[in-house]
């Protein structure tokens, strides 16, 4: 049976709680940074943060006789899945769990900061293509034809987006294709690199698939064409590891290592390769043919080439309702500074609005103290003028923002282990 207009607000929710009574939710792998966020987008709930990586004798001890001292607890996890103790009580007492993950319209620049939407989702998240998530509930059954003015939104929600620019992630060097390309004088296809460990590559993809093998599919089936491969901006920086070594495929394309905003990286190109990026679905709505490898959300609907079929979707679905589903009923949008829901319209406003006004993206820098984790009488500040050059060389413009803007967290929450262990050398304290 078809999901209807009234329906459609049941999806992408926590449990309600009674006003007077709110429900004690313990949020499960949320980074410290993220939690002041979650506090202001959620105040109906009463948050309590399990620390990062939980031991399972801490659990026990700990958290597990106060999860089952509240009368209805519920469970908020960040990633795919819980940790073992965690998922072994939710399932043997009830207690309901709800996914969460950045939503499709991150960031004004992919920085440290609050995320202006999130996708929660009580089954599964949106990448897990091994489970059918809310959204791929929502775009199997929601009866997008009946509801003739969420259409009319979609379609000038796709233009909105389209023409502003805007993506998930923003803030690139703003170059034209032209001057990173070179000249178009044939047929031009984008391989979009992701981070080959990433959680949606593992659970979006069921077959191993890396970024060089993506390079030699489009390769091999785009005979004559200019290949150009995007390696991810993480990995270019070195924030996160790469799994596979560009080298080997150098012969077969062209590397495309400048910053480069999406939408302009996608302006003069012809076809796009990628395992499970959300680029495949931007290029999408510019109308450029997209192959998937892996089994991204928007795959499946009959819109994509899909080299991992999804017998559970078996729906056609128009891009105005795919964009529907993903970007008008599925996330919810937030103001970063009141914490109050919005809507995407006026979160790609705000967004356009902080690019054309750069000093209007986030803080200057750390406050000076004379005592504190930045050293007695501040010293630790000195170091922000020796360690930058560093971070550019082995980095990117990004990542010299957030270094400025916050050295002791910037280092705490980068994935290599190695860099964490710099941080703690240089920044000990707070």
């Amino acid at each position: 049976m078809a999901v209807t207009r009234r329906q459609r607000e049941d999806f992408a929710t926590i449990p309600s709680a009674p006003t007077l009574e709110p429900v004690t939710t313990f949020a499960v792998q949320i980074t410290e940074w993220k939690r002041e966020p979650f506090e202001r987008y959620f105040p109906d709930r009463h948050f309590r943060f399990l620390p990062m990586n939980v031991g399972e004798r801490e659990f026990e001890r700990v958290w597990k006789p106060r999860i089952l001292a509240e009368k209805d607890a519920e469970f908020l996890a960040w990633g795919p899945e819980l940790p073992g103790p965690v998922e072994a009580l939710a399932k043997a007492r009830n207690i309901p769990v709800t996914f969460i993950e950045d939503g499709f319209l991150r960031s004004a620049r992919p920085s440290r900061t609050p995320p202006l939407s999130l996708a929660l989702d009580g089954k599964a998240l949106y990448f897990d293509c091994r489970h059918a998530s809310d959204l791929e509930v929502l775009l199997k059954t929601y009866d997008f034809e009946a509801d003739a003015a969420l259409m009319e939104r979609a379609r000038a929600g796709i233009t909105l987006l389209t023409d502003s620019g805007i993506s998930k992630y923003n803030g690139a060097r703003r170059r034209t294709a032209e001057e990173v390309y070179g000249e178009k004088t044939r047929k031009r296809v984008l391989v979009v690199g992701q981070v080959e460990d990433d959680a949606s590559v593992r659970y979006g993809c069921l077959s191993r698939m890396t970024n060089n093998d993506l390079v030699r599919l489009a390769a091999s089936e785009q005979a004559g064409a200019q290949i150009l491969y995007k390696p991810h901006p993480d990995v270019l920086s070195r924030v996160r590891p790469a799994r596979s070594d560009p080298a080997e495929v150098a012969h077969l394309c062209e590397f495309v290592t400048e910053s480069l905003p999406l939408a302009e990286a996608l302006r003069t190109v012809d076809h796009v390769y990628t395992i499970t990026s959300l680029a495949g679905f931007e290029a999408l709505l510019r109308g450029i043919p997209v192959t998937t490898a892996g089994c991204p959300f928007y795959s499946g609907w009959g819109l994509t080439d899909d080299r991992q079929p999804n017998p559970r979707r078996g729906r056609h679905l128009s891009i105005e309702a795919l964009f529907a589903g993903a970007y008008l009923l599925y996330p919810r949008y937030f103001d970063p500074e009141t914490g109050a829901q919005t809507s995407f319209e006026a979160t790609v406003t705000a967004i356009r609005r902080q690019l054309d006004e750069p000093q209007g993206l986030g803080p200057s820098g750390p406050q000076w103290r004379a005592w504190g984790p930045y050293g007695l009488f501040g010293w630790r500040h000195l170091l922000t003028a020796f360690v930058t050059p560093a971070i550019r060389k082995i980095g990117s413009d990004r990542d010299v923002e957030d270094f400025r803007a916050d050295p002791i967290r910037f280092f705490r929450t980068l994935s290599e282990r190695k860099y964490r262990i710099i941080g703690r050398i240089l920044y000990p304290f707070g």
